[in-house]
């Protein structure tokens, strides 16, 4: 897989990630989002320049000073490296991007009202993805319209070390019970990407998998 070191695309082969019928006009979804992160990593062009081409990334730099201008760089670098790009929690500026589409956090997801499902309705060829960390979260997303959804966290991971990891077993009733894409995040690397073949997940969504310094995936 070009871009994208031999460890990492490891990951996405031991993953057996599986195709599900999903809503969205595209005729497939990637087997591998990333997500930015501007505590970690502020610059995020880097770990998207290591991505493997149909990847979608997800801009979550929401205070960053120059985030505009940040946005419309990596959106435009994106489109030049053949990924998608979604602008989490902010229509506007996804509009304003020219984005693929958007992301919902899960306290922005919580149920059809949210003014983020009306962006649906509104932007019919946008693709729209929502995080959900428990059971009635990845329902309220699934009734509500998510193309797909990213439900967290999987595993035990350093970056949110209080949060309640759902386990494998957890994870894939989940993932099976609800007919919208799941992908697995939080605590994902090498060893415990194995454990998602089977599970019915669409995927893997990353913060720093690509990061050259850390081949974790949490």
């Amino acid at each position: 897989m070009p871009g994208i070191p031999p460890n990492r695309t490891c990951l996405l082969r031991l993953g057996g990630f599986q195709a599900k019928p999903h809503r969205h006009a595209w005729p497939h979804l990637p087997p591998l989002i990333h997500l930015t992160d501007a505590a970690r990593f502020p610059d995020p062009l880097p770990i998207a320049a290591r991505l493997p081409r149909e990847s979608l990334v997800v801009f979550r730099h929401y205070q960053t000073a120059g985030r505009r201008e940040l946005a419309h760089r990596l959106a435009t670098f994106c489109r030049s490296r053949g990924l998608h790009f979604l602008v989490a929690g902010d229509a506007a500026l996804a509009v304003e991007t020219h984005a693929d589409g958007l992301h919902l956090p899960e306290w922005l997801a919580r149920g059809p009202i949210s003014r983020g499902w009306a962006w649906g309705r509104r932007k019919p060829g946008w693709l729209l993805t929502a995080a959900a960390h428990c059971e009635a979260s990845l329902a309220r997303a699934a009734h509500a319209g998510a193309d797909a959804v990213l439900l967290a966290p999987v595993f035990p991971t350093a970056s949110h070390p209080d949060a309640h990891a759902l386990g494998i077993f957890r994870f894939a009733t989940l993932a099976r019970q609800t007919d919208v894409p799941v992908y697995g995040l939080g605590g994902i690397n090498i060893g415990t990407v194995r454990q998602l073949r089977g599970t019915g997940a669409a995927g893997i969504a990353v913060v720093s998998a690509l990061a050259e310094e850390n081949d974790s995936l949490p």
